[in-house]
């Protein structure tokens, strides 16, 4: 700011207070002027990333004003009461993103509360039989017995999968019901009342997620597995060219303003998908028919099939991982097998981005998927590897053969932060050791005062191992997860050729290859459009 503050005399010794003031009111002012420009920008992107979300606005919106003319009509309004603000209640809690959500959250709160008011009803008209004394415990002891039973019932995985919902629905139906009926004499008359307006609420819910613009859950999940495929294979692709690349690339890679990084944006969304596929999966399974399909779709197979790719993905993860790693194979080996690397990577990801569209547009799998191209590839890697025995298998005369330290951790006193090289250029036998010592001393003088006020760091003891090492080793790691993924493709094949034959795709025709152009724009469902129980 250009500005000194004296504190030093007791007259100057709150300057800073306008100074201080006037900082705090221009930062508030530029928040201010920028706060309606990045909140219309936020609302545009949100509804560019998935159009859908405009429409379900519209829908929800649309659905409130129709249950609420049930309170702003008078002729309705006699007829119903106060208790048609539940059907206003009921549109806000069921009508979810998805019409196979909606189904379930609305029949559950149907039926649950249908079966509440009836056994309400039943306990209501057994307790009037009686005096007013044993009433009261007649109610006491039912609403133990069913509260005890429905809350032991919600432990069951069937239940608590499917009817977990209606189950706390029927709880609280039924206490409101059954509590209420000591007190007040109408209370039959409330209930039927209540049940017609939730069943309103429910009936607009439904014809909303189903008739207009309906969200398939199921689709959903068939677009979201499709998509898991091209993921990972744009994250092999990018590991294995980010590997053999050479140092002018890499640079420019760390200089780019974008700073997500394409591997890991690869198959995250896979390693994060059990919970969404499951809820998915479960939605789907309450869906109708909608389609030209009469038999039932195999919703649970692809969950299955999303494990699969999950461990499919681990792999790649730990061949993400051997770009991370502080020891390295110097370029110059790496670029020796770098065709083979190529070549191979190449074919996965031909093979996986044909399983993804073999399940977009339902149809079996190319009997090419695993062409003869891979095995060359593979074969290739093999014969690269074994054309340089020395550079894997060491003798006295192999000079990459080093001796390995285990160095200090980062976190200890002068340690510094090594930067990844090749084994060649870790510190060797204990030289680490005295270099280290002899930091540590020079520092101790200065650091005299400073340490007594602060707690002494633990030293690690250091061990140093007299193995002999080659450089090529960090490499062999990366070929090994390479052929790692090649075995675990074929895993992946079974599973989606079993979905296939469960779900009837069509078989395989070369001229659907070039028939629809798929855009992945608004497949992709995200988290925050699941329904969420919690608050209900």
């Amino acid at each position: 700011m250009g500005v000194e503050i004296e504190v030093n005399s007791g007259e100057n010794s709150t300057n800073w207070i306008p100074i201080m003031k006037k900082l705090y009111m221009n930062v508030l002012g530029e928040m201010v002027k920028k706060f309606p420009k990045l909140t219309c920008r936020t609302i545009w992107r949100v509804g560019k990333e998935d159009p859908r979300r405009v429409i379900h606005s519209i829908k929800v919106g649309l659905s409130l004003t129709l249950v609420s003319l049930l309170y702003l009509i008078e002729p309705l309004f006699k007829g119903f009461g106060s208790n048609a603000i539940w059907a206003v209640m009921t549109v806000v809690v069921v009508l979810e993103f998805t019409a196979g959500a909606t189904l379930c959250k609305g029949l559950n709160r149907g039926l649950g509360t249908l079966l509440a008011g009836s056994l309400a009803f039943l306990i209501e008209y057994v307790a009037t039989k009686t005096g007013l004394i044993f009433r009261a415990i007649f109610i006491g002891a039912a609403l133990f017995f069913i509260g005890a039973t429905a809350t032991y019932m919600r432990f069951v995985p069937y239940i608590k999968r499917n009817y977990d919902y209606g189950v706390v629905i029927f709880l609280l139906t039924f206490n409101l019901i059954t509590v209420s009926s000591y007190r007040v004499d109408n209370v039959l008359k409330i209930a039927h009342e209540r049940l017609y307006t939730i069943a309103i609420g429910c009936g607009v819910c439904l014809l909303m997620s189903l008739l207009i613009f309906p969200n398939w859950s199921g689709e959903d999940l068939h677009n979201f597995t499709a998509a898991k495929f091209e993921g990972l294979a744009k994250s092999i692709e990018a590991c294995v060219n980010e590997y053999f690349s050479d140092e002018e690339q890499q640079k420019a890679r760390e200089n780019s303003s974008d700073l997500e990084d394409p591997i890991y944006n690869g198959y995250k969304t896979v390693l994060d998908s059990k919970s969404f596929d499951e809820t998915l999966a479960l939605y789907a399974s309450w869906e109708p028919r909608h389609s030209r399909h009469c038999y039932r779709f195999p919703w649970q197979q692809y969950v299955k099939l999303g494990n699969v790719l999950r461990h499919f993905g681990y792999t790649i993860v730990a061949l993400h991982g051997c770009l991370q790693t502080e020891i390295q194979t110097p370029r110059s080996v790496r670029a020796m097998f770098k065709d083979p690397c190529l070549r191979l990577a190449g074919e996965v990801t031909k093979a996986l981005k044909e399983l993804g569209d073999s399940i977009r547009y339902r149809r079996h799998c190319s009997p090419e998927i695993l062409s003869d191209h891979l095995h060359e590839a593979l074969q290739d890697l093999n014969n690269a590897i074994k054309s340089q025995p020395k550079l894997f298998i060491g003798s006295k005369n192999n000079t990459n053969k080093l001796t390995l330290a285990t160095v200090v951790s980062k976190g200890q006193p002068g340690a510094q932060n090594s930067r990844r090289g090749s084994l060649s250029s870790v510190k060797t036998d204990t030289s680490a050791l005295l270099e280290w010592k002899s930091k540590l001393m020079g520092r101790e003088n200065s650091k005299e005062n400073y340490e007594r006020k602060s707690l002494r760091p633990t030293l690690s003891k250091i061990n140093i191992t007299s193995l002999e090492f080659s450089e090529a080793l960090p490499f062999a790691a990366f070929a090994s997860l390479l052929v790692e993924i090649v075995a675990r493709l074929d895993l992946v094949i079974e599973e989606v050729e079993e979905l296939g034959r469960i779900a009837h795709f069509k078989e395989y025709n070369q001229d659907d290859d070039h028939i629809v152009n798929f855009d992945e724009k608004h497949t992709m469902p995200l988290q925050n459009e699941l329904p969420n129980h919690a608050g209900d």
